[in-house]
Order: structure tokens, then sequence, then C-alpha cells
């Protein structure tokens, strides 16, 4: 996943549920992979693009765009599957390297919250 981000990336995030707003920023790859590790505590997650707008960017080479995203967290305690839902956009500014367009800012808005109970979660894929 740090493949798709330049390597001088920001990414800011929230603190959720005490704050839905992006306010802690990780700059660079390295900084950018421990920052998404937490998702890896979770059971399984799920992240479903529910809609994109993107724009061409101020200079040659660059664009932006927001991405419109629900991300489920499935959590497993005991008998217990919590999904942990946030809806939320992904604010970004891309740019065009070697390697293909990549992200050099990422800044993430968790717009609402939803938790409920889960009656069956299928196990991952071992491939």
């Amino acid at each position: 996943m740090v493949a798709l981000f330049t390597a001088e990336a920001e990414l800011t995030v929230p603190a959720p549920p005490a704050e839905l707003k992006p306010i802690h920023s990780h700059r660079g790859q390295q900084a950018i992979a421990t920052a998404v590790a937490s998702v890896a505590e979770v059971a399984r997650t799920e992240h479903a693009i529910v809609g994109e707008v993107y724009d061409a960017g101020s200079r040659p080479g660059t664009a932006q765009g927001r991405v419109a995203c629900v991300a489920h967290h499935w959590t497993q305690r005991a008998e217990d599957v919590l999904d942990v839902a946030w809806h939320l956009r992904y604010d970004d500014e891309y740019e065009s390297t070697d390697s293909g367009w990549r992200i050099s800012r990422r800044s993430l808005t968790v717009n609402a919250i939803e938790t409920h109970p889960v009656r069956r979660l299928l196990p991952p894929d071992p491939r």
C-alpha cells in the first residue's frame, strides 16, 4: 500500500472516535507504513469506494482528487464480531512519477462512524 505514495508523501489522519478531522501528520513512506499498521490489528477490513472526483493540478504532472469510501473494520472478540464502519473521504494530491501516478498528499476525514454486531465473518483467504 505504501508504494502508492511518493517517497516524500504526507498522510494526515484523524484520531477517531474522539477527533474526526485530520490532526496527525505522517511524512515519508516509512512513517505512513507505521501509521496504517494499526489496521492490521483487526480481523479483517474492506474498503468500498462510493464516489470519486479528479481535477488537473495547478502544475503540469499533478492532479487532485476526492474519494468517498466506506471502510469496514471487523473485530473478532470470542464469539462476537463487531463492525466499526467509517464513512470517510480522502482529499488527495497526486504526482506523475517515473513509476506512474502516486499520492503526494492524502488527508483523511471521517464523516461518520457506525458500530454494529455482525452475525458471521468469513475467515481470510490464506492465499
